[in-house]
């Protein structure tokens, strides 16, 4: 059996990132049922990114998988030796959220040596990076997955990168205090934009399953 494992970073069950990460996961598991897909939501997970402890570097028991103890440690386990990788999440302050951030530090900082600086995973595999923001297309000044961009480039592939822009930030903007923002221009771009998003991803679902199962 293969496996995909889907990382959403984001906060709300239902919204923007999950959606995306829901269509991608129906896509993978239409293609094939020889390939298992896992989704992790992070913000249900009680873990810390690196705690600096060094384990990954000891002499004679260096290894590239995180070898601190929490929630984190079976996941990180799972993807050492999984197929295909998704990382999902939405855009704050212009990157990815903190739950994404420290997810990446714990996966990130075992596959550098400090030998060689070379950086390895325990096996490369196929990767879509997925982003979901409130910045539109034309004005977007977004560093998204930054220099782990880099990091997971180089240790796993170059990743596939899917970004919904322009998207939802409430159902209802009439209660809340977001009046720099026109709702009516944002439904619009919704209408027009966001089933090719879904359909994207769900698309590069299909995409990441057939590759596998070659």
């Amino acid at each position: 059996m293969k496996k995909i494992i889907i990382i959403d970073g984001g906060p709300r069950k239902t919204f923007n990132t999950a959606s995306m990460l829901q269509k991608f996961a129906e896509g993978a598991s239409a293609v094939s049922d020889t390939i298992e897909v896992k989704t992790v939501r992070l913000y249900g997970l009680d873990y810390k990114g690196c705690m600096s402890c060094m384990a990954c570097k000891i002499k004679g028991k260096a290894t590239n998988v995180c070898k601190f103890k929490d929630a984190l440690t079976p996941i990180l386990e799972e993807i050492a030796e999984a197929d295909g990788l998704v990382l999902g999440s939405p855009n704050y302050f212009g990157e990815i959220t903190g739950q994404m951030r420290a997810f990446l530090e714990r996966l990130a900082f075992p596959w550098l040596s400090y030998n060689d600086y070379s950086i390895t995973a325990p096996k490369r595999m196929p990767v879509v990076l997925v982003e979901t923001q409130n910045g539109t297309r034309e004005n977007n000044n977004c560093n998204g997955y930054g220099s782990m961009e880099y990091c997971i480039t180089r240790a796993l592939g170059e990743p596939e990168k899917l970004t919904a822009y322009n998207t939802y930030q409430v159902k209802n903007y009439d209660r809340y205090e977001l009046a720099g923002f026109s709702e009516e221009a944002k439904r619009k771009y919704r209408e027009e934009h966001w089933e090719e998003d879904l359909q994207s991803a769900y698309d590069a679902g299909r995409r990441m399953a057939e590759r596998i199962i070659k």
